[in-house]
């Protein structure tokens, strides 16, 4: 028979041991859980599959040339350089270019119609479709909503064709100059594409 002679305290350094690598695999799994749930927090827009695009263009309306009053309302504010009756009817073909200088490359057309709202002349209910050209993408976005004349607004696009198809989400637009003949608004796109409505992948899509 073989005799096995333990050290005084053996069983119980071993279990001190033991004790300590059970408590420093708890808290690496703390650490670890910490770590993975805010990295999917940060990523949740990535991890639900939604594809979006901001970026900003300049509308130009020139009065009599691209922009016309259909029906002049019977009331209210005159017709001036941001005002017109209310329940006037104007209906527009306009512009939009990279930059704020008219000069600069159309890359979208605008065309739509405003009805004036408000008796001071300076809010109207607007509906437009926004044809886009940029460098890879091409369709169209239809937006509707209350334009100030002197203010920034913000319109819901309510569809889109082409690339943009199933596309969600809003325009601001924001008066730049409304000097002269020709105004000039800024135009600022912030589009959504659903998960169902990946067709193809936006980061490395640039106009």
């Amino acid at each position: 028979m073989t005799l096995v002679f333990h050290e005084p305290g053996a069983p119980a350094i071993a279990m001190a041991q033991l004790l300590q690598l059970c408590l420093l695999a708890a808290s690496l799994f703390a650490l670890s859980f910490k770590a993975t749930s805010s990295s999917s927090s940060s990523s949740s827009h990535d991890s639900h599959g939604i594809e979006s695009l901001h970026f900003a263009l300049y509308q130009h309306e020139t009065i009599n040339k691209t922009g016309y009053i259909i029906v002049n309302g019977p009331a209210g504010a005159a017709v001036g350089q941001t005002t017109t009756p209310f329940g006037t009817v104007f209906a527009f073909q306009d512009p939009m270019t990279v930059a704020a200088n008219i000069s600069s490359k159309v890359v979208a057309i605008a065309e739509g119609t405003s009805i004036t709202s408000s008796f001071d002349g300076l809010r109207s209910i607007s509906i437009a479709k926004i044809t886009l050209r940029l460098k890879n993408l091409k369709g169209s976005i239809s937006i509707v909503g209350g334009t100030h004349n002197i203010k920034p607004a913000d319109h819901p696009v309510v569809g889109g064709t082409g690339d943009f198809m199933f596309v969600q989400g809003y325009v601001t637009s924001s008066p730049v100059d409304l000097k002269g003949l020709t105004v000039t608004y800024k135009i600022v796109f912030h589009l959504y594409w659903p998960p169902y409505a990946k067709k193809f992948s936006l980061h490395d899509k640039h106009m």
